[in-house]
């Protein structure tokens, strides 16, 4: 574990700036077990640190403990300035710790691997989480955001499109739930907090992504009693029957939710959507019952 974080510096103490401010979506994290919680999964990966919306420290001190490079980001002027003071390049951390202000939607990340860090401000977690996805590099991610969102990322209950979309490229995996009591100011739910891994090995070449996701997308808004003749009635149909040999290879009834598959269960799917011959496709789509 990280050895105890230094006392705050009398400027992020103060009243004016301790609580987060509501334009921004600022919910502080203020409990240390939690703090400590996601230190120590950060600690489990390696290689330089990004750390979104740094607010008034309280991951920043301990992240920085560990001896890694760290940018901490920080859209909020007068906090960026009071963080750079107490942990810049005349700090007590030398050169490791770059505090940047700048919006987390727009900076420019490293083009080298790098670990994601941050108490996500809940009113751009999707706006965040489309944004980090869609870029390359970093390999972790620990993100603290609403409970819900992070059930739904992690696939508890069902997974959300975003989380099916990206499947086969991450793994999620849900840490803990996070009361509301422990923020400032306390928000009106629980936060979440969960981690996303690149996978080394990719379920779909990413050079069919694009396809992939579109697919997935059709899968979700689709019509039909279930996966079987949900798939039959997309712009790559997948006949009835056919579906239906699919998903019960996969052990899932032919009514399965588009929201309960799995990244290997997209993955399965997809590949008999392409290895389907369009004539197959075109004679054996039209439906059938369940």
């Amino acid at each position: 574990m990280p050895s105890p974080s230094p006392s705050p510096s009398p400027s992020l103490s103060s009243p004016s700036i301790v609580g987060g401010r509501h334009e921004l979506g600022q919910n502080f994290l203020t409990d240390r077990r939690v703090i400590d919680g996601i230190v120590a999964l950060v600690a489990a990966t390696s290689g330089p640190i990004i750390e979104l919306g740094a607010g008034g420290g309280a991951l920043t001190r301990p992240l920085a403990q560990l001896g890694r490079p760290l940018t901490a980001l920080e859209l909020d002027p007068r906090r960026a300035d009071a963080l750079r003071r107490e942990l810049g390049p005349d700090g007590d951390h030398g050169r490791r710790v770059t505090v940047v202000q700048a919006d987390a939607l727009v900076w420019r990340y490293p083009s080298s691997p790098h670990v994601v860090v941050g108490n996500v401000p809940f009113h751009l977690t999707t706006a965040i989480m489309r944004s980090l996805l869609a870029r390359g590099h970093w390999t972790d991610a620990v993100l603290l955001t609403q409970w819900e969102v992070a059930r739904r990322r992690c696939g508890v209950g069902g997974s959300s499109l975003l989380t099916a979309q990206w499947d086969p490229w991450f793994a999620f995996t849900l840490h803990e739930r996070v009361p509301a009591r422990a923020f400032r100011p306390m928000p009106s739910v629980d936060g979440g907090v969960f981690g996303v891994e690149r996978r080394r090995d990719p379920l779909v070449d990413v050079a069919e992504r694009a396809a992939f996701q579109a697919f997935v997308g059709e899968a979700y808004q689709g019509r039909g009693n279930g996966m079987a003749q949900i798939l039959a009635r997309t712009s790559r149909p997948l006949p009835v029957e056919r579906g239906r040999r699919v998903l019960r290879a996969l052990g899932l009834p032919a009514h399965v939710l588009p929201s309960r598959l799995t990244g290997e269960h997209w993955a399965t799917v997809w590949s008999a959507v392409r290895e389907t011959p369009r004539t197959v496709r075109r004679r054996g789509a039209s439906g059938g019952r369940d």
